[in-house]
């Protein structure tokens, strides 16, 4: 069997069966046993399929819907304005109050489509020590490992494209309008926010949570053994 071949089956089997963190080492220990799969082999097969989950996590997010409609990463009204928000759904505004949402929503995915050109940056740095450390980590080595990575990069590239896609829909006259039929309201307090902050920092955790779904699907029990080399590691297990 020729190294690319196994290189693909490796991600394969990382990414279409799901295995818990010690059987992955232990099918890892196997390999590198049975098959002769050197070190550095074992480790382009995790930085293929942390390329394709991380693609995959791009694409899922970088489009109409990719926050929004997703439960788990929607971008709400920030805590700082539930009070804001609450109001005016009560004097019968709440389309302000859904419109400010959708904004934000929209300008997180337009931004998203930068993660994957910084993702697949910080997979090519992986040293050899960073690949098994996360192949041997915890549940999230991972998520952690693009957390520590990315961050930086990912805040610079998102923030502009944030900013500017909020300015071509109109979202800080809508903003604007949203606070001041607050403020106009008697007895309430006055409120402001940075909004492009709060729109980037949500948008990155969104995304992270995306990222740590995909890698947990790497590290769950087997369901089926659907390659020939996973049926060979796991036949006397």
């Amino acid at each position: 069997m020729s190294n690319a071949l196994k290189i693909f089956i490796l991600a394969s089997s990382f990414l279409f069966t799901s295995c818990k963190t010690t059987d992955v080492v232990r099918v890892l220990d196997t390999l590198n046993q049975s098959q002769g799969l050197s070190q550095q082999t074992v480790a382009a097969g995790l930085k293929q399929a942390l390329q394709v989950g991380t693609e995959k996590t791009v694409f899922n997010t970088n489009r109409n819907g990719g926050f929004s409609s997703n439960p788990l990463i929607k971008i709400l009204v920030p805590e700082k304005l539930e009070n804001v928000a609450s109001t005016v759904r009560k004097v019968g505004l709440g389309s302000y109050v859904d419109k400010f949402e959708l904004q934000m929503n929209r300008a997180a995915e337009s931004a998203a489509g930068e993660a994957k050109t910084v993702f697949f940056n910080a997979i090519s740095g992986m040293s050899l020590q960073d690949a098994w450390g996360i192949l041997r980590g915890g549940d999230n080595a991972a998520t952690n490992y693009f957390k520590a990575n990315t961050t930086e990069a990912l805040t610079r590239r998102f923030k502009p494209i944030i900013t500017s896609n909020m300015q071509k829909v109109g979202f800080y006259q809508d903003y604007n309008k949203l606070i001041n039929t607050y403020n106009a309201i008697p007895f309430t307090k006055k409120q402001d926010l940075s909004i492009e902050t709060y729109v980037t920092d949500k948008a990155l955790a969104g995304l992270f949570s995306m990222v740590a779904k995909e890698e947990a699907k790497i590290r769950q029990d087997p369901l089926a053994r659907t390659t020939e080399l996973l049926q060979k590691v796991f036949a006397d297990q």
